[in-house]
């Protein structure tokens, strides 16, 4: 590890701090209905949606149309983009002639998109023709982040209002997320990507005539406009195979820091509309700084495994950091960082292979999953995860001090318990019970690149990441097979939608209670204390219910490498 390194990871978490209350302040006013300066231009349209969909501004829901709403949005979502892609052969801004895509790989793609998970099982310049790059892909990335964005602040609402039956409108929060923040941030991040370098284009591939004389077909594409919202979506599905760490999207250490910001910046906001809508800030930077715990923990960890680098490649005599499967132009430090906050959020996109981490620095990165996603997470679903872990976290404070558990003058009862265990626990479901079965399965483990520990951390990484609505991969398991198509396909649905109902049947349990005034026995849950419980509870819960998994994976590989053993 260097100074220079950790100077330019102190510089990325001074910006996304400095973002947090400007962006919070103006989301606050988005989702409260108050006016924006973009009101004058976006007002109209806005009204003029609602009158064509049947809806209004002033019309609220009980949590359950809520859920209705974003279940029938999410099914008409991942239709529509299973249709694009069987249908691509024959519709139009298809300029290499790319073929319909078989009916497992369209499946898997079209429940990965719509649940903001970006899981790739295809090459997307060799695969995906133009026309479902931008209107399959890059709307369903606007869309599965205002969903998340969405469900978030109806869970929010239900800490701020009292003796209520509605939780808000899903369609005036997706609409009013979509036009006054998601659409008007990208375009200003798409004018700069170009400007940077990246091509935006409907041109056809390009063939060039290396120095070698062969001749060499470069792909193109409106690709700046994709990468805006993949990465302010926390989407991470790459126009290129190699994502981020492929030069036209992402071409120099410029663009890699607006690309790391822009992935934790709406997320990281979200505590400050919590704050706002709850009428005190201090409990959103309360929340924030038990994401800054883990997030810097993660990055310390992982940045010295890489910068350590591979104790069967020092016994050679070649000493320094592990650079396998990196870009030479963002090197170890920011390789690491960017490893840490594509997991931290639900982002997936990658600058560098993780497949070539250390085992210790690989582990980060699914730990970081396992999680819940909760350090920032994806837009909307990190907070809601994180909400389900404070529900735990004052019921168990409620039990140490004798009390009736309560947050934000709400009583935490066994209801609410119950919903927050369940959307937990169904990401352990998920993730370990299809490893399990995949690694003893010939069809599973036919698409191992590695056996012994590295294999199962394969694996692990691909259920880890597709139940938590991730994406990113360790590039040694192929995963276009009918086996891992359909079944990580079912570990995204669940990742998903078993988190959501939960989240919003707490909201709907929470609006019709009544705030109870904050007496002195009541449970600080602005200070220090507060974060250092709920830091202890993510990991006591976390801990226990993967670290067998983790054991067998990248901790036993770590061992094996220490001693010079290779598999």
């Amino acid at each position: 590890m260097t100074v220079n390194g950790w100077i330019q990871i102190l510089v990325y978490c001074g910006i996304v701090v400095l973002l947090v209350k400007p962006l919070g302040r103006y989301m606050y006013r988005v989702f409260s209905g108050e006016r924006t300066f973009l009101s004058p231009v976006l007002g109209p349209i806005e009204r003029g949606l609602y009158r064509v969909s049947g809806t209004s501004e002033n019309e609220e829901q009980h949590w359950t149309t809520y859920a209705a709403g974003i279940m029938f949005f999410s099914l008409a979502s991942f239709l529509l983009l299973y249709v694009l892609q069987r249908a691509q052969g024959i519709l139009p801004y298809n300029p290499a002639g790319m073929t319909a895509v078989e009916p497992g790989l369209a499946f898997n793609t079209a429940v990965s998109f719509p649940t903001n998970t970006n899981w790739q099982n295809y090459g997307g310049e060799s695969t995906m023709s133009y026309l479902v790059q931008m209107a399959g892909f890059t709307v369903q990335n606007f869309m599965s982040a205002a969903v998340g964005i969405a469900i978030a602040v109806a869970l929010i609402r239900g800490f701020a209002r009292a003796s209520v039956k509605s939780i808000g409108n899903f369609w005036v929060d997706m609409t009013r997320c979509t036009l006054y923040i998601l659409l008007p941030l990208c375009i200003v991040l798409t004018l700069a990507y170009v400007w940077l370098g990246m091509p935006q284009t409907l041109g056809p591939y390009v063939d060039a005539t290396t120095l070698e004389g062969a001749k060499q077909t470069i792909a193109l594409g409106p690709v700046a406009s994709q990468v805006a919202i993949k990465m302010l979506g926390t989407n991470g599905g790459g126009f290129f195979n190699a994502n981020a760490a492929h030069p036209f999207e992402n071409p120099d250490a410029i663009s890699n820091l607006i690309q790391m910001v822009t992935i934790f910046a709406l997320g990281a906001a979200l505590t400050n509309v919590f704050g706002r809508m709850v009428g005190n800030q201090r409990q959103g930077w309360a929340i924030l700084a038990a994401m800054g715990v883990l997030f810097i923990a993660s990055v310390a960890v992982c940045y010295w495994a890489e910068a350590s680098g591979n104790p069967l490649v020092h016994v050679l005599g070649i000493d320094g950091g592990n650079m396998e499967g990196k870009e030479t132009r963002f090197g170890i430090a920011l390789s690491a960082l960017f490893a840490v906050i594509t997991t931290a959020a639900s982002c997936g996109a990658v600058n560098a292979m993780h497949d070539s981490f250390t085992a210790i620095g690989g582990l980060i990165p699914i730990l970081n999953m396992q999680l819940g996603e909760v350090i920032v997470g994806g837009v909307g679903a990190g907070f809601y995860g994180i909400l389900m872990f404070i529900v735990i976290t004052v019921f168990v404070a409620g039990l140490m001090v004798g009390r009736t558990p309560e947050y934000l003058g709400k009583k935490i009862e066994a209801k609410e318990v119950k919903m927050a265990m369940l959307a937990i626990l169904c990401l352990p479901l998920a993730m370990l019970i299809f490893t399990a079965i995949a690694v003893v399965l010939p069809t599973g483990v036919a698409s191992m690149a590695n056996g012994g520990p590295h294999g199962f951390s394969e694996v692990l990484y691909a259920y880890t990441s597709a139940a938590a609505n991730n994406g990113s991969a360790f590039g040694g398991l192929s995963g276009n097979t009918p086996w891992y198509n359909i079944t990580l396909g079912i570990g995204m649905l669940m990742g998903r939608f078993l988190v959501i109902i939960p989240a919003l049947a707490i909201a709907g349990s929470l609006v019709a209670k009544k705030s109870v005034p904050a007496s002195a026995g009541t449970f600080p849950t602005d200070g220090p204390l507060f974060v250092g419980l709920l830091v202890g509870v993510i990991l006591i819960v976390v801990g226990l219910t993967f670290f067998p998994a983790l054991a067998i994976g990248p901790i036993v590989e770590h061992l094996a490498m220490i001693h010079g053993q290779t598999f």
